[in-house]
């Protein structure tokens, strides 16, 4: 039987992932994150052909909307009196676990790809986290989360099965469709990057019965969701080297694809030109410094567009964590 957006259990939590779930996360977590700012630009909406909500979460704590989940989580883990925490992912999870935990004095290491953005390596370490860095691929960093979990009695937040982190990250897409009504707009779509899934999966549960579209966004080099909706089920792909680092886990969480298989309309896989096109565009238009991860997103958003389907579309900005040289390479490698 196939999981519905309103009627998932999870560890003893049956209201956490729902509408009503994302919302009191929102009040949970008030005050503790950035209201980020929606923006909008009139050259990247001519551009589009439509208008362009972007929830500009690269200005969020810890540069990505993944403070969002890591909060609620961390709050959880240390209520039921945890010892120290411990979460794998490809840089920004592991920047917002690492300073939720600092927050509440836990304990945090992470486990990054040994090819993570030095950035992203630098900003936990500034945190006092522990890093640890193991292969290139989810199966490899998940191995060692095993073994530390047992050896060292850490409690793991993982970035996409974990209930808290869903619904936390659900609350971005809450903050937006509010910032959008506050302006007097009603938004058609939506649309998310996906690498494991908790974002796609919040923005189901977060617009429930609103009559809104949601629209995955992930590089064609990493197409770990389209390959699910395709076999009925997560499964894992062959990953390709790809400049949106944040979207490079190559299997979709269960927990998201549950949430969103039968509510999310439709996955976008965008080529590796086009999410560096984004990226420019929304420098040079909207003056926000986005990473690859968000620049997908947007690129989807302009597919979207150019389909004439929406035209009022929220985009979730995810986050600006990206190396000062990678901007540099790609500012100078314009299409002529």
């Amino acid at each position: 039987m196939s999981v519905g957006v309103n009627v998932v259990a999870v560890a003893g939590q049956p209201q956490l992932l729902s509408y009503d779930g994302v919302h009191d996360a929102r009040r949970r977590i008030a005050g503790r994150v950035v209201h980020t700012p929606v923006v909008r630009s009139e050259e990247l909406e001519r551009v589009a052909g439509a208008r362009l909500w972007l929830k500009a979460e690269n200005l969020q704590r810890g540069g990505s909307f993944k403070m969002r989940g890591a909060l609620l989580a961390v709050e959880q883990l240390m209520g039921a009196g945890s010892r120290g925490v411990v979460a794998q992912s490809t840089g920004n999870h592991g920047i917002a676990v690492a300073l939720a935990a600092a927050q509440y004095r836990l304990p945090a290491v992470l486990v990054l790809p040994t090819d993570a953005a030095v950035t992203k390596v630098r900003r936990i370490r500034e945190t006092g986290a522990e890093v640890l860095q193991a292969g290139t691929t989810l199966a490899e960093r998940i191995a060692v989360v095993d073994k530390l979990k047992t050896t060292r009695g850490l409690d793991e937040i993982d970035p996409y099965q974990n209930p808290g982190v869903v619904a936390g990250q659900g609350t971005a897409t809450a903050d937006l469709l509010d910032q959008v009504n506050a302006a007097g707009g009603r938004l058609d779509a939506v649309v998310l990057p996906v690498g494991g899934g908790s974002a796609v999966a919040g923005a189901c549960l977060a617009t429930a019965g609103q009559g809104i579209d949601v629209y995955g966004a992930e590089p064609s080099a990493v197409p770990a969701l389209t390959a699910a909706l395709r076999a009925g089920g997560p499964v894992t792909v062959d990953a390709h080297p790809t400049i949106a680092d944040g979207l490079r886990p190559d299997r979709i969480g269960q927990l998201p694809y549950a949430l969103a298989h039968d509510t999310v309309t439709g996955v976008y896989t965008i080529e590796e030109s086009a999410i560096a096109e984004a990226l420019r565009l929304v420098l040079v238009h909207a003056r926000l410094l986005i990473e690859p991860a968000a620049a997908t997103a947007v690129a989807g958003a302009l597919r979207l567009a150019a389909e004439g389907h929406a035209q009022d579309i929220g985009v979730l900005v995810s986050g600006g964590n990206i190396d000062t040289s990678l901007v540099a390479s790609l500012l100078n490698h314009q299409p002529t």
